[in-house]
């Protein structure tokens, strides 16, 4: 035993500030002469906690060099390790006596822990299991609860002892079913980690814990050792804090205790991991695991240290805010109870000086008004800016925002691989594998930024783009050979053949969604694919070292554990997977800013500190519950509940909250809709109470953000009416054309004067002018006699590479509609086609008109029938009376002036049958497909224009567009006629909602 009355536990308050107050404690207290520091060991939380301590020790000589022969010399600083280290035992040496941990066994890799529990569960679900990706997110979160038992000391056994036994009947059937499973696969897996001589590797850092516990008990090392920052209130973790904190020169420093709390309220918190009785489960449903200080009290509890034993630590950091802070910030999260008791708080213990809030109205504007918070900040020389934010979207837009003053921010909470340019790259290669080079996956894959980088970039994205351009439209037929004639469209075969050798190697397998291979060998195929696309610099930077981890480590694992997977599953694995691991930046930003996440803001400090995000979902987050073990079955284990997290992020916010200025900000909405205020930032308002919350809100920053991007607002647009010059208008038109002259003559002046036409998507649906130009296809080599319609459709339709979903869908229905049309030509007696699919053209007001006939019918009694054929539905009535719709109509003029009659004299002549043949669905029908349609008023109808009328009609209406639009000066006014039909294709162009008063 060491003799002390006390362990050494001490607390350093938020207003400190943790990492320097910690620094500027430890110099004077350990420094040993010309040896400085290097006798003590640091043992610190986490690896971003070990380079915030070490940027500390430089501020703090930086800050004294030159006031003594000591410091101007600077010190050797301590060992410092990362108790969550595996490899913990290396760290410390000496001190933990190697060949005694040698006979810890090692820990068994990650990823292959986490296949080897996916094969389990595909032997213990049998035919229930879920296949592919599915099934690997299922052992991941096994894995992931596996880890949550381990860290709490809870042992296989406990999950079938009578505690859990008497709860398991109260329990809903898939609780039932979900715990029996877990217990089955768990106690499979630690018979495999027997036979291999293996530990989880939370397991063996608590028998790390327990060997450096007993030995530095048995023999207490001759050098200091200090625990600093740890929070973490792991059993195992909390004995060797106790032990560390009994040494005679140890310590265990932790950060933001709350010593000045009453003893009641300390009590209101709850068990944290105390029964009042024996027997007793250590947390209960009425324990405050939101409250900041609950997992510090779970902590002390568990090192059996009483609170009013933990000091105050002796000196304070550089960046420390006035002591009232931490009295405000204690008051601030204060349990229910106690809170009622914030109305007779005097000023000194609600004062929140140096405490602004912002609330902006979008994620946008909050990221906007927070770089413009640091860009003010970083004028002042040596002043230090720390944005904190858990929501990884509004830090990417602050990063973005900063780049307009230059000022590099680097997000020190990193990335996900998925997100990074080359984990971007090799998922794309997945899924252009798993969806046989589907369009959009392919052109973003030739696309990449790192595509071609050591070549000639700007050649490779001239052939990249030509093809993309030539691939737009309905998705062709799967794989590599359909594309040929895509690339010979686009001019770039040549190009396009290397690129397809390079792609090939994926295709060669068999890549059928069933088609299971080795996933070790779909990785190698990528590997090397990848390397073919992109040379070295796939894994040149940051992203792409994570990535060589990532894929080697997943590659001897799979090929270990013979792990198979569908090429249609692969890309989905792979994402899962690269979601977890996280690509720091390399730091080489602006030297005064920095953006953490939560568990990496820990124990930084800043002169200005911005919590952003502060909304319910993002900051606390929700709480995730477990998805295989009950929140009662995790209780009577002794495991803390989902909500434990929320308690760490008021505890994050608290340690924020300490520094001399501090600003919380929120969206009243996010990407979904109106956002809920944060819980803690609400009870900051209630604390301030109205009459001092005017004080504290900030709302010229939100204004001079939003001024920034938004100019005054501008004159209501005009309605467009351009007009160009006589030269500019156009004197050759198409038939199709003047009905768009008529009905939009804005459209018109796009499409016809400024040359402006609309591309097709990629993988688009079939659009009707698409399913239009087949149609005519198929119907003009009918008629040139190729064979029977449907032997003409199948022969088309397989020439077009068309996809076999799409044919599948669409086909029947074309068939049923062209069967129509041969049967009906067949059974009319009463004409005989005479053209078909033939251009022509007349003059009219000095404008040539041309067009091309889809059909023209030489009819019994004389003259001619007009045939336009439609895959939709036909011009109404009103359409064609209104002037809308022309086309039948102008081609009928054409014919009688002779038009079509260029290579056949007799094609000129009276036309007086003018007919839509639809191949849509009939009105009233589920499975006839045709019909005709007339604008002519015929028959039994009662609407439409006389036949002797129609030619005429047309001939006036045409007339005087002609002499208004393009003879004439008149402007193309847009949407001149709002009951016209018309397409979106230029309403941006035309700023349709501008000068409409949408906004």
């Amino acid at each position: 035993m060491t003799g002390r009355l006390a362990p050494q536990v001490y607390s350093i308050a938020a207003h400190r500030g943790f990492a320097d107050a910690l620094v500027a404690g430890l110099v004077p207290r350990y420094s040993d002469g010309a040896l400085g520091l290097a006798r003590l060991t640091l043992l610190l939380p986490s690896s971003r906690m070990q380079r915030t301590v070490t940027e500390a020790f430089i501020r703090h000589y930086d800050a004294r060099s030159g006031t003594g022969a000591d410091t101007a010399q600077g010190l050797l600083l301590p060992r410092m390790a990362v108790i969550g280290d595996l490899d913990l035992d290396e760290t410390l040496g000496s001190l933990l006596d190697p060949l005694g941990a040698a006979d810890i066994p090692p820990a068994v890799d990650p990823t292959f822990r986490w296949l080897a529990i996916a094969d389990i569960l595909k032997d213990e679900l049998a035919d229930k299991a879920p296949s592919g990706a599915t099934l690997l997110r299922l052992a991941r979160d096994v894995a992931a609860t596996m880890d949550r038992l381990l860290a709490e000391d809870v042992a296989p056994e406990d999950l079938t002892s009578d505690r859990i036994l008497d709860l398991l009947g109260d329990l809903a059937g898939h609780w039932q079913n979900s715990l029996r499973t877990f217990a089955r696969v768990q106690q499979h897996w630690l018979t495999e980690l027997q036979a291999m001589n293996r530990l989880d590797a939370s397991a063996r850092r608590n028998r790390l814990f327990d060997h450096a516990a007993q030995r530095w008990k048995a023999d207490q090392p001759k050098t200091p050792i200090v625990a600093a920052g740890v929070t973490s209130a792991a059993p195992a973790l909390a004995a060797l804090l106790r032990v560390v904190a009994d040494m005679p020169q140890g310590a265990v420093i932790m950060p933001d205790l709350d010593l000045a709390m009453d003893d009641g309220v300390w009590d209101e918190l709850g068990r944290a991991g105390v029964g009042d009785n024996p027997g007793d489960p250590p947390f209960a449903r009425e324990d405050a695991v939101t409250h900041p200080q609950y997992h510090l009290k779970l902590l002390l509890n568990r090192m059996g240290v009483a609170r009013a034993e933990v000091r105050q630590w002796h000196r304070k950091g550089d960046t420390a805010a006035p002591p009232e802070r931490t009295h405000a910030i204690s008051s601030l999260f204060l349990p229910p109870e106690a809170s009622k008791g914030w109305v007779d708080l005097p000023a000194d213990k609600r004062r929140l000086a140096g405490v602004s809030l912002i609330e902006t109205a979008n994620p946008e504007e909050e990221a906007q008004a927070v770089a413009l918070l640091v860009r003010q900040a970083v004028e002042h020389s040596e002043r230090r800016v720390a944005i904190v934010t858990p929501d990884r979207g509004l830090a990417r837009r602050i990063v973005q925002h900063l780049r307009r003053w230059h000022i590099q921010a680097d997000d020190s909470a990193g990335q996900s691989l998925d997100q990074t340019r080359s984990g971007r790259l090799f998922l794309l290669l997945a899924e252009t594998l798993a969806e046989h080079a589907a369009p959009v996956p392919l052109a973003a894959l030739l696309e990449h930024p790192l595509v071609a980088i050591d070549q000639d970039r700007g050649q490779w994205l001239s052939n990249a783009r030509a093809f993309e351009r030539a691939l737009r439209g309905p998705r062709i037929a799967p794989g590599l050979e359909p594309l040929d004639a895509v690339a010979q469209n686009a001019q770039v075969a040549e190009w396009w053949s290397d690129v397809a050798g390079m792609l090939a190697p994926l295709f060669e397998r068999d890549t059928a969604d069933t088609d299971e291979a080795p996933l070790a060998d779909w990785l190698d195929l990528l590997a090397t694919t990848a390397e073919a696309l992109c040379g070295e610099a796939l894994w040149a930077r940051e992203d792409g070292r994570e990535l060589s981890r990532f894929v080697e480590a997943l590659r001897l694992n799979a090929r270990e554990r013979g792990t198979t997977l569908a090429a249609s599953e692969l890309h989905l694995a792979l994402r899962d997977a690269m979601e977890g691991v996280a690509v720091r930046p390399s730091y080489g930003g602006h030297p005064r800013v920095a953006i953490y996440g939560l568990l990496e803001s820990r124990g930084a400090r800043a002169d200005l500190v911005i919590c952003a995000g502060l909304n319910e979902g993002s900051w606390p987050a929700r709480p995730a519950t477990d998805p295989l073990l009950a929140p009662p079955v995790l209780r009577a284990l002794g495991v803390p509940g989902a909500d434990f997290r929320i308690g760490l992020s008021a505890h994050d916010l608290a340690g924020a909250m300490g520094a001399p200025e501090v600003v919380l900000s929120r969206a009243r909405r996010d990407s979904a809709g109106p956002a809920i205020a944060s819980r803690f930032l609400l009870r900051v308002r209630a604390l301030l109470g109205a009459d001092l919350l005017s004080r504290h809100v900030d709302t010229e920053t939100p204004e001079l953000a939003r001024a920034l991007d938004y100019a005054p607002r501008a004159d209501p647009y005009p309605q467009p009416a351009p007009m160009p010059t006589a030269e500019q208008r156009p004197h050759r038109i198409s038939v199709t054309a003047i009905d768009r002259l008529r009905s939009d003559p804005y459209q018109f002046y796009a499409a016809q004067i400024l040359r402006l036409s609309e591309m097709d998507a990629l993988d688009a649906e079939p659009s009707p002018g698409w399913q239009g130009q087949v149609v005519h296809d198929i119907l003009q080599k009918w008629h040139e006699g190729e064979g029977p319609i449907d032997e003409v459709a199948k022969r088309e339709l397989k020439r077009m590479n068309a996809h076999p979903l799409m044919r599948a869908l669409w086909q029947p229905r074309l068939m049923k509609a062209l069967q129509w049309v041969d049967d009906t030509i067949c059974n009319d007696d009463s004409r005989v086609p005479a053209l078909f699919e033939r251009w022509g053209d007349f003059k009219m007001a000095e404008v040539e008109i041309f067009g091309r006939i889809d059909r023209l019918d030489r009819l019994a009694e004389g003259g001619f029938a007009v045939v336009d054929y439609k895959t939709g539905r036909p011009p109404t009535g009103a359409q064609v009376e209104a002037g809308y719709a022309l086309q039948l109509g102008t081609l009928g003029l054409m014919v009688e002036a002779g038009g079509f009659a260029k290579d056949d004299p007799t094609a000129r002549g009276e036309a007086s049958v003018f007919e839509y043949w639809s191949l849509a669905k009939s009105a009233g029908s589920d499975n006839a497909f045709g019909f005709i349609a007339t604008p002519i008023m015929t028959g039994n109808k009662r609407s439409g224009i006389p036949p002797e009328d129609f030619l005429p009609e047309t001939r006036r209406m045409l007339g005087e567009a002609l002499d208004k639009y393009i003879t004439g000066n008149a402007p193309f006014i847009a949407r001149e006629n709002p009951d016209a039909p018309s397409y979106a294709t230029y309403d941006q162009l035309m700023r349709l909602d501008e000068w409409m008063g949408r906004i």
